[in-house]
């Protein structure tokens, strides 16, 4: 800055910290939010587990390949149904052409295939699909056989069994009961008449945890050898966000290692597998998560695949478990679990902490500053169950940052107060001294240490904001709390941008502006308190640098008003509590 380099004037450091600072937050902008890539289109086919029957060892996965049938039912065609329509009778064809287990529970809806005992059917009772309280609920699994199929399934491989001897994706099991719920578990019975009863216990916690625990008796006169296995396979591309700063794909703790796997990057890179001991793998969205955990003292190989036949895509995450000798008489069991459910902080923290899930919150990408993010977290989700409200958290997490770094900040407001009171002088000196600029700055640098002036401290309340800004972005972009998260007027979700204009009049023309026009009450209340808290700071001499300045409230409005509305409340807050404690410190000074 100017206070280390005489060969700058003042009034050129303070042009040249806009422009890197704007310049920062383009750059910034341009890596966090790229032009998203398109889906790939098409119609999904399954993915189906290794064939049984196969030799197996406990060093290989099991084998992807297509079943045979599964073709998707073709709903009614008609130009007065829509695209949602079809898929929705499509999916309820599908949904009605297997017997099946009912899954009721407070969070949960959705029911188990007793064809394959897949689980493929998960609706989510807290969570719409947009603020409308009457639109459909979030679906998470969906069947097999239409597009955008999302399914788990379980099962055994071994050596020496014919495909008929284990059950397979099209096996028909027996259940204890038609319905499953937290309170009453369900046990699905298969005998292969050759000596082996398949068994599979499942139970449903309070949240979105199955737990299943495969049992297999072995009645005949040999050994057999078996691993368990899991996988969950989704059909077609989903549509992804495609922002820098949010994962959405493929990803799993192994060894307790993190791995993340863009779809595309599959498709580009091919398989990966991985050894772990636990652990847990699957696929993410934005803000749901599905899940394979497999016992967390248990070696697997996991493996992350794609497969494309016939134009269409194919991704799945599964994992093989150790290999066991059943011996004639005995008994072996395969726990396993299955998280299909919404990423909510609170409750993949306590798999981890309670149910021993290695790292599982690492399924919410809270990124680069997770160190901070996840501790804004913490403070805003505290605050809104105090108080009943995001919106207010977000207010009183700002007060609390203030006081946190009060000391550092009145330190910065008092020099650049003396910086306001020295502008007289300033501009004597360089009346004095146009022609000689060598001349000039040895009178300013004279002049500071004289007065006790730094022209860089107004650098450093920027500097303090920028991780702390980029942190709460990052909390209200990919946390599911602050997702439909209302405060007041308007703003009926804090994580969407506000849905004002000021080129529509708020609303009263009945036209909708693009989006670079969606300029709407908090970003100009943002631009606002911006402007005037500029125009506490010491002002540019020189008149083209304050033009430039005087844009900038401008620039930034345009700029943060496509950021989640809770950001830019934090923004103007945070501006609004600055020039308060800026003003106060300059009048105890006697500054004007």
């Amino acid at each position: 800055m100017a206070g280390g380099q005489e060969s700058l004037s003042m009034d050129n450091r303070n042009l040249i910290l806009a422009i890197a600072i704007s310049g920062i937050i383009l750059v910034v902008w341009n890596m966090m939010f790229p032009p998203p890539e398109p889906p790939v289109e098409g119609a999904p086919v399954a993915t189906a587990p290794a064939q049984p029957g196969q030799p197996s060892q406990a060093t290989n996965l099991p084998t992807a390949t297509p079943p045979q049938g599964g073709q998707a039912v073709v709903p009614p065609s008609s130009a007065a149904i829509s695209d949602a329509q079809a898929q929705t009778i499509n999916q309820q064809a599908l949904l009605a052409a297997d017997p099946r287990i009912q899954v009721r529970s407070d969070r949960v809806t959705g029911s188990i295939s007793l064809k394959g005992g897949r689980f493929d059917d998960v609706v989510l009772n807290n969570y719409n699909v947009n603020l409308n309280d009457e639109s459909e609920k979030v679906r998470v699994l969906a069947p097999k056989g239409q597009v955008g199929s999302y399914f788990a399934e379980y099962g055994w491989v071994a050596q020496g069994l014919t495909a008929d001897q284990l059950p397979g994706p099209d096996t028909l099991w027996q259940a204890s009961a038609r319905e499953l719920t937290p309170e009453n578990p369900v046990t699905l019975t298969w005998d292969n008449g050759n000596g082996l009863t398949f068994t599979r216990t499942i139970s449903l916690d309070a949240n979105f945890m199955f737990t299943i625990a495969q049992r297999v008796k072995n009645n005949s006169n040999g050994a057999i050898v078996l691993n368990p296995y899991a996988l969950l396979s989704r059909w077609e591309t989903p549509a992804v966000t495609g922002f820098f700063i949010l994962h959405e794909g493929l990803l799993g703790v192994l060894d307790g290692t993190l791995t993340e796997v863009d779809y595309d990057e599959l498709v580009d890179d091919g398989p990966i597998k991985a050894t772990s001991t636990g652990g847990w793998l699957g696929m993410t969205d934005k803000y749901w998560l599905a899940a394979l955990v497999p016992a967390q003292d248990a070696a697997i190989n996991a493996r992350f695949t794609y497969s494309n036949d016939g134009g269409t895509d194919k991704y799945q995450t599964d994992y093989l478990g150790p290999q066991t000798i059943v011996a004639p008489g005995a008994e072996v069991v395969s726990e396993n679990r299955l998280f299909a459910g919404a990423k909510e902080v609170l409750l993949l923290d306590s798999y981890t902490d309670d149910e021993g899930i290695s790292r599982f919150d690492l399924a919410i990408d809270f990124g680069w500053f997770y160190f901070l993010t996840k501790p804004i977290f913490y403070a805003l989700n505290f605050f809104n169950t105090l108080i009943g409200s995001f919106g207010i958290g977000i207010l009183l997490l700002t007060v609390m940052i203030k006081l946190a770094f009060f000391p550092l900040a009145n330190k910065s407001y008092r020099a650049m107060a003396k910086m306001r009171s020295i502008q007289p002088e300033l501009k004597e000196l360089q009346a004095r001294f146009k022609d000689n600029k060598t001349q000039l700055n040895q009178e300013m640098m004279a002049l500071y240490k004289r007065t006790g002036a730094n022209p860089a401290a107004g650098c450093l309340p920027i500097v303090v904001q920028i991780p702390v800004f980029f942190a709460l972005y990052k909390v209200l972009f990919v946390s599911i709390e602050s997702r439909h998260a209302p405060f007041f007027g308007w703003i009926q979700d804090l994580s969407a941008p506000d849905p004002t204009s000021m080129f529509n009049l708020f609303g009263l023309i009945p036209w909708t502006p693009p989006d670079f026009l969606m300029i709407g009450v908090w970003p100009l209340i943002m631009g606002l308190t911006m402007f005037m808290q500029q125009r506490l700071n010491p002002q540019p001499t020189d008149p083209v640098q304050a033009k430039v300045f005087m844009l900038m409230p401008i620039f930034f409005t345009f700029l943060l008003a496509p950021f989640p509305a809770g950001l830019v409340i934090y923004w103007a807050w945070n501006n609004s509590l600055s020039i308060a404690q800026q003003w106060t410190i300059m009048k105890r000074m006697g500054v004007k």
